[in-house]
């Protein structure tokens, strides 16, 4: 973009430079350039196991991802959190690997290792001096074949699960206002429930159903490993075989027999109470899913209503009107069609109604006013602000090349998006929210505080 961005080393000094030089006028600036795009091969071995190899010899580092297609969305009924529980469990040690050794083993050669579960993916990976790609190799190939599954272990993690939970859920100000949204949003798809779970399926859990899991999603066919950085491909390449070419590739296919949420046809209408004390509002409407071709627009909506303290819902509902305590929003654009919302905490000395008029309001304005020059090359801007400095390090251009082979099933995209976004139109924003964001699709929450509507 601006200043070659994808050429130069983005310094603090360079991006604050070119921050500012936005701010002044964004539609001044010239159009963005492209990243260099990732140079990379694809492969998938005998069982199944997709590969990904991208060479990066800029910094003696090598980083290794690990994407299992299984989210929170592939959940039994009544086993809620069951594939974040399963993440915690990957950590307990194989035949080969004592518990909680895998971190100490990347930790003891200087490199970082974690993992984390959303609604379709569980990814684990490791950074480490280049030296050590085989041992991250290894570590990953050995738990994919040989966890070690106990039931101390199990009952265990699940407690600190649920206490996970209660950190993160049950003790944070309004905690639980993604949670009320999901289940009021979904009748019967799995996004309805959070990634976390609830405490009662988690104590439902049994270890029957962690050994079902692991045989059923933790399988070559269910993984995608990329690797990037300091390496010979061809070296790389013999590595994986090596240590994953042996793990046999399941005799049943994984199953992907999730529900499709039927479409709403008029508008719902909720009010709850929760321990908070002051009121909230949201404003919801389902949406298509990634790599749809409305959900580029979407995105770019997404932008220009939401992002940040600039954004028209933040700037309309806190700065302007004085509506809002603060203002939050934006598309959760996913593998399977999701949620565009608009959320709201009331001021005090203000009521639910006026923040719920002001909400929709500035949803439905971008159903009838396209946006302005201004503001859409200000996203567009952002846009290839975040896709080029997306790519700064070796995790990040793994995550990218994932992202498209996984999500998108066409790895192609993880280079083709940045030009979708650059081509997007006022005209296109204003088609996709006259699309979805419909009286007939929309969803209207107010969370009160305890006892206030009695």
């Amino acid at each position: 973009m601006r200043f070659r961005l994808s050429r130069l080393r983005t310094t603090g000094i360079v991006v604050a430079l070119t921050a500012a030089w936005i701010a002044l006028d964004p539609a001044a600036v010239p159009a963005a350039v492209p990243p260099p795009k990732l140079e990379y091969t694809i492969t998938t071995l005998a069982n199944g196991l997709t590969v990904i190899l991208s060479e990066d010899h800029s910094t003696p580092i090598v980083h290794v991802e690990l994407w299992y297609h299984v989210g929170s969305k592939d959940e039994k009924a009544g086993r809620t959190g069951f594939a974040h529980l399963f993440e915690h469990m990957m950590f307990k040690g194989s035949k080969n690997v004592e518990p909680e050794a895998h971190g100490s083993f990347i930790a003891g050669v200087g490199g970082q290792a974690n993992a984390e579960t959303r609604e379709d993916i569980t990814v684990y990976w490791q950074t480490a001096p280049a030296q050590y790609l085989p041992l991250m190799l290894w570590l990953e190939a050995d738990r994919m074949a040989t966890l070690r599954i106990d039931e101390d272990t199990f009952k265990r993690e699940r407690e600190v699960v649920k206490e996970e939970r209660r950190m993160r859920v049950e003790n944070q100000p309004y905690g639980r206002l993604p949670e009320l949204l999901y289940d009021a949003a979904f009748a019967v798809h799995p996004y309805k429930h959070p990634v976390i779970g609830s405490m009662r399926d988690l104590e439902a859990a049994s270890i029957a159903d962690v050994r079902e899991f692991y045989r059923t999603y933790y399988v070559p066919t269910n993984a995608t490993l990329t690797i990037v950085g300091d390496f010979d491909a061809d070296q790389a390449a013999r590595l994986v075989e090596q240590y994953y070419g042996k793990i046999p590739k399941p005799l049943k296919a994984v199953p992907r027999d999730i529900p499709h949420e039927p479409p709403m046809t008029r508008e719902k209408r909720v009010t709850v109470e929760e321990a908070w004390p002051l009121p909230a509002v949201i404003v919801a409407h389902h949406i298509t899913y990634d790599g749809h071709p409305d959900s580029y627009p979407l995105h770019m909506a997404s932008k220009i209503l939401s992002d940040g303290q600039s954004s028209r819902i933040y700037r309309t509902l806190v700065y302007e009107s004085g509506l809002a305590l603060t203002a939050f929003g934006g598309g959760n654009i996913i593998e399977h069609p999701n949620l565009f919302y608009a959320a709201a905490i009331v001021q005090p000395g203000r009521s639910p109604a006026e923040v719920e008029a002001a909400l929709i309001a500035e949803l439905q304005r971008m159903t009838t006013e396209p946006v302005s020059e201004h503001e859409l090359q200000r996203a567009k801007n952002q846009f290839a602000r975040d896709y080029i400095m997306g790519r700064e390090t070796n995790r990040l251009k793994a995550g990218q090349l994932a992202h498209a082979a996984v999500i998108h099933n066409d790895i192609t995209t993880a280079d083709g998006e940045f030009q979708i976004f650059q081509r997007i139109t006022a005209a296109d924003i204003q088609r996709v929210a006259r699309t979805y964001f419909t009286s007939t699709n929309r969803l209207v929450i107010t969370i009160m505080p305890k006892g206030s509507t009695q």
